[in-house]
Protein backbone atom coordinates (compact mmCIF):
# COMPACT_ATOMS: atom_id res chain seq x y z
CA UNK A 1 0.00 0.00 0.00
CA UNK A 2 2.76 2.45 0.89
CA UNK A 3 3.96 1.61 -2.68
CA UNK A 4 0.65 3.43 -4.48
CA UNK A 5 1.00 6.61 -2.06
CA UNK A 6 4.45 7.11 -3.38
CA UNK A 7 3.80 6.80 -6.80
CA UNK A 8 0.82 9.27 -6.62
CA UNK A 9 2.86 11.66 -4.72
CA UNK A 10 5.49 11.97 -7.65
CA UNK A 11 2.49 12.12 -10.79
CA UNK A 12 2.63 15.92 -10.18
CA UNK A 13 5.83 16.33 -11.55
CA UNK A 14 5.56 13.81 -14.31
CA UNK A 15 6.56 15.17 -17.23
CA UNK A 16 3.26 13.49 -19.24
CA UNK A 17 1.19 14.93 -16.83
CA UNK A 18 2.46 18.57 -17.76
CA UNK A 19 0.27 20.87 -19.78
CA UNK A 20 3.20 23.14 -20.36
CA UNK A 21 5.38 20.64 -22.06
CA UNK A 22 3.12 20.52 -25.11
CA UNK A 23 2.44 23.66 -25.53
CA UNK A 24 6.60 24.34 -25.49
CA UNK A 25 7.23 21.07 -27.90
CA UNK A 26 4.24 22.27 -30.01
CA UNK A 27 4.98 25.98 -30.20
CA UNK A 28 8.84 25.36 -31.19
CA UNK A 29 7.98 22.64 -33.64
CA UNK A 30 5.60 25.67 -35.17
CA UNK A 31 8.43 28.14 -35.17
CA UNK A 32 10.99 25.30 -36.70
CA UNK A 33 8.63 24.46 -39.68
CA UNK A 34 8.26 28.33 -40.18
CA UNK A 35 12.33 28.89 -40.56
CA UNK A 36 11.90 27.75 -44.61
CA UNK A 37 9.16 30.23 -45.82
CA UNK A 38 10.57 32.75 -43.59
CA UNK A 39 13.91 32.62 -44.78
CA UNK A 40 12.90 33.73 -48.14
CA UNK A 41 12.17 37.29 -46.50
CA UNK A 42 15.01 36.77 -44.38
CA UNK A 43 13.11 36.79 -41.40
CA UNK A 44 13.33 35.09 -37.68
CA UNK A 45 10.02 34.02 -36.48
CA UNK A 46 9.88 36.76 -33.96
CA UNK A 47 10.93 39.43 -36.42
CA UNK A 48 8.17 38.27 -38.51
CA UNK A 49 5.66 38.62 -35.88
CA UNK A 50 6.79 42.08 -35.04
CA UNK A 51 6.65 42.57 -39.03
CA UNK A 52 3.48 41.63 -38.72
CA UNK A 53 1.72 43.96 -36.01
CA UNK A 54 3.56 47.06 -37.99
CA UNK A 55 1.58 45.77 -40.96
CA UNK A 56 -1.25 45.65 -39.29
CA UNK A 57 -1.01 48.72 -36.98
CA UNK A 58 1.86 50.85 -38.34
CA UNK A 59 3.50 53.06 -36.61
CA UNK A 60 3.64 52.97 -33.37
CA UNK A 61 5.96 53.05 -29.76
CA UNK A 62 8.92 50.13 -28.72
CA UNK A 63 7.01 50.10 -25.87
CA UNK A 64 3.28 49.64 -27.46
CA UNK A 65 5.00 46.73 -29.67
CA UNK A 66 6.02 45.41 -26.90
CA UNK A 67 2.55 44.65 -25.12
CA UNK A 68 1.22 43.15 -28.33
CA UNK A 69 4.33 40.70 -28.75
CA UNK A 70 4.44 39.72 -25.43
CA UNK A 71 8.19 40.97 -25.29
CA UNK A 72 10.38 43.13 -23.14
CA UNK A 73 12.87 45.62 -24.51
CA UNK A 74 15.87 43.42 -23.42
CA UNK A 75 14.84 41.19 -26.08
CA UNK A 76 13.15 43.76 -28.54
CA UNK A 77 15.67 46.29 -29.02
CA UNK A 78 18.38 44.26 -30.98
CA UNK A 79 15.62 42.56 -33.14
CA UNK A 80 14.33 46.09 -34.16
CA UNK A 81 17.94 46.87 -34.47
CA UNK A 82 18.35 44.06 -37.01
CA UNK A 83 15.24 45.30 -38.40
CA UNK A 84 16.30 48.83 -38.95
CA UNK A 85 19.88 47.30 -40.65
CA UNK A 86 17.96 45.56 -42.74
CA UNK A 87 16.18 48.42 -44.22
CA UNK A 88 12.49 47.06 -43.18
CA UNK A 89 11.82 49.46 -40.11
CA UNK A 90 12.66 53.25 -39.25
CA UNK A 91 13.66 53.50 -35.44
CA UNK A 92 13.28 57.38 -34.34
CA UNK A 93 13.33 58.91 -30.88
CA UNK A 94 10.37 61.02 -29.93
CA UNK A 95 10.88 64.62 -29.73
CA UNK A 96 8.84 65.01 -26.61
CA UNK A 97 10.19 61.99 -24.96
CA UNK A 98 13.47 61.04 -25.55
CA UNK A 99 13.58 57.47 -23.84
CA UNK A 100 10.80 56.30 -25.90
CA UNK A 101 11.02 55.11 -29.75
CA UNK A 102 9.12 55.37 -32.32
CA UNK A 103 8.66 52.65 -35.02
CA UNK A 104 7.57 52.50 -38.72
CA UNK A 105 7.89 50.72 -41.56
CA UNK A 106 10.22 51.78 -44.42
CA UNK A 107 9.22 51.15 -48.17
CA UNK A 108 11.01 48.55 -48.31
CA UNK A 109 9.28 47.05 -45.29
CA UNK A 110 6.19 47.39 -46.62
CA UNK A 111 6.98 46.06 -49.61
CA UNK A 112 7.88 42.92 -47.65
CA UNK A 113 4.37 42.67 -46.94
CA UNK A 114 3.34 41.30 -50.39
CA UNK A 115 5.98 38.38 -50.16
CA UNK A 116 5.10 37.48 -46.61
CA UNK A 117 1.55 37.15 -48.00
CA UNK A 118 2.68 33.01 -49.12
CA UNK A 119 3.70 32.38 -45.67
CA UNK A 120 0.26 31.46 -44.29
CA UNK A 121 -0.16 29.29 -47.13
CA UNK A 122 2.75 27.40 -46.90
CA UNK A 123 2.30 26.68 -43.49
CA UNK A 124 -1.34 25.39 -43.78
CA UNK A 125 -1.04 21.86 -42.79
CA UNK A 126 1.56 22.48 -39.83
CA UNK A 127 -0.87 21.16 -37.45
CA UNK A 128 -2.34 18.13 -38.83
CA UNK A 129 -5.97 18.73 -37.00
CA UNK A 130 -8.90 19.05 -38.60
CA UNK A 131 -9.98 22.88 -39.05
CA UNK A 132 -13.13 22.61 -36.23
CA UNK A 133 -10.00 21.67 -33.89
CA UNK A 134 -7.39 24.60 -34.91
CA UNK A 135 -10.08 27.00 -34.41
CA UNK A 136 -11.46 25.69 -30.74
CA UNK A 137 -7.21 25.59 -30.26
CA UNK A 138 -6.90 28.87 -31.07
CA UNK A 139 -9.97 29.83 -29.10
CA UNK A 140 -8.55 28.09 -26.24
CA UNK A 141 -5.14 29.75 -25.97
CA UNK A 142 -6.32 33.25 -26.78
CA UNK A 143 -8.89 32.57 -23.72
CA UNK A 144 -6.22 31.26 -21.50
CA UNK A 145 -3.42 34.37 -22.63
CA UNK A 146 -6.29 36.86 -21.66
CA UNK A 147 -6.50 35.57 -18.40
CA UNK A 148 -2.89 34.87 -17.93
CA UNK A 149 -2.56 39.00 -18.58
CA UNK A 150 -5.62 39.79 -16.21
CA UNK A 151 -3.73 37.37 -13.45
CA UNK A 152 -0.18 39.21 -13.79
Amino acid sequence: MEHSKTANKYDCIRLGNQLCFPLYACAKEVIRQYREPLEELNLTYTQYVVMMVLWEHGGMTEGELGKIVHLDSGTLAPLLKRLEKQGYINRVRLENNERKLFLSLTETGEALKERAICVPAAMQGCINLPKEDLLLLKQLLDKALIRMEAHT
